[in-house]
């Protein structure tokens, strides 16, 4: 029993070291609308990389160490989304040994300011972003869907009885009963935040109100807990070892990963897999490590093989996009392997991947 509590105090004080041993400090340069996460991570600089290249890549559309402000497109609008995006600060939440998880808030401005709290979480084995759908089994997806649904499901009725039984009634209160009694619920996975504690998953699905509403919505976000142990028949191979603290980093699926690689076999770049959708098709984007700008791909993918479409720009004056090249390659364990034809001059150069 001696040597249990032993090797128990061992791995709990190898856990803490872990976690002491990872910093965020503000990536530079900070103000009151630029204040976001740069983690450190000297034991290993590889996973430090892999997550700093997406946090900001993924948020603020900016290749780490390409020059300039990091926060150029987010704070002037000439980003993807055509927003202002100002973060307002960030926390790192208490998890277990082999997760980071982030928590970071701001705000979006098109044509209306939007407040967002979103979280990040990682795996600090290999620096790979924490897909939801890779935590559970395949079969298992829709099941946890549907136990989150349900869980809101419940909370959303209690209120609405408990709205329709109050006595002093206003003029907004059947646009508020309309709120909740038209509240879209059949989200995935992909659709909801979620961020990990030390013995607890929490899940946090999007309000029932849309933005000219929201003033009218007491419930606001919903979030849903699952301890552990709830989840344990659901997990996957990949979110048991997870979880546990053991080292054996079990694979995981084609979004959210980094791969680098080469052009003709001379022309080192960088990809980034941003999202990949129900039907298989899937956005990217790459970059060459030379002038590491951002170019954008679109693609499908069907069984091992994937079909990816590159566009230069957008025409305005030809109402189109206009094309740069494609790509033809298939996925060979943790490579990518194929050809970029060039549209103009219809040239076919090899590609080669391998991912981070």
């Amino acid at each position: 029993m001696k040597r249990n509590l032993l090797f128990f105090l061992l791995i709990s004080g190898l856990s803490f070291s872990q976690q002491k041993n990872v910093k965020i400090n503000n990536l530079q340069p900070i103000s009151e609308s630029h204040v976001f996460p740069l983690v450190s991570y000297s034991e290993k600089p590889s996973v430090e990389n892999k997550i700093n290249t997406f946090l900001q890549v993924s948020e603020l559309e900016y290749v780490p160490n390409s020059g300039g402000n990091p926060f150029k497109l987010a704070s002037t609008a000439t980003n993807s989304y055509a927003n202002y995006v100002d973060y307002y600060s960030w926390e790192k939440l208490e998890t277990s040994e082999n997760i980071l998880s982030i928590e970071m808030s701001g705000e979006a401005s098109g044509a209306y300011p939007e407040s967002f709290l979103i979280w990040k979480n990682f795996d600090l084995r290999t620096g790979n972003f924490i897909n939801a759908k890779d935590l559970f089994q395949p079969y298992a997806v829709k099941t946890i869907e549907k136990l989150i649904q349900k869980n809101v499901k419940k909370k959303v009725d209690d209120f609405l009885i408990k709205l329709k039984s109050e006595k002093n009634t206003s003029e907004e209160m059947p646009d508020q009963i309309a709120i909740y009694e038209e509240c879209f619920m059949e989200y995935g996975l992909d659709d909801i935040g979620y961020y990990f504690g030390k013995d607890k998953l929490r899940f946090i699905a999007p309000r029932c109100s849309n933005h000219a509403t929201r003033a009218l919505d007491e419930l606001g976000s919903h979030m849903v807990e699952f301890t552990y142990k709830d989840l344990e028949e659901y997990w996957s191979p990949y979110a048991k070892n997870l979880i546990s603290g053991s080292k054996q980093a079990d694979k995981t699926s084609f979004m959210n990963k980094l791969y680098k690689g080469k052009i003709d076999g001379k022309y080192p770049i960088t990809v980034f897999i941003k999202t990949v959708y129900g039907d298989g098709s899937f956005s990217a984007v790459y970059w060459y490590d030379k002038n590491k700008k951002l170019i954008e791909w679109n693609g499908k993918m069907k069984g091992n093989h994937v079909s990816i479409t590159e566009s230069e720009y957008y025409s305005e004056e030809a109402r189109q996009w206009m094309l740069r090249g494609f790509v033809e390659a298939d996925l060979q364990g943790n490579k990518i392997v194929g050809t970029w034809q060039d549209y103009k001059t219809k040239k076919y150069l090899n590609l080669e991947l391998e991912e981070l």
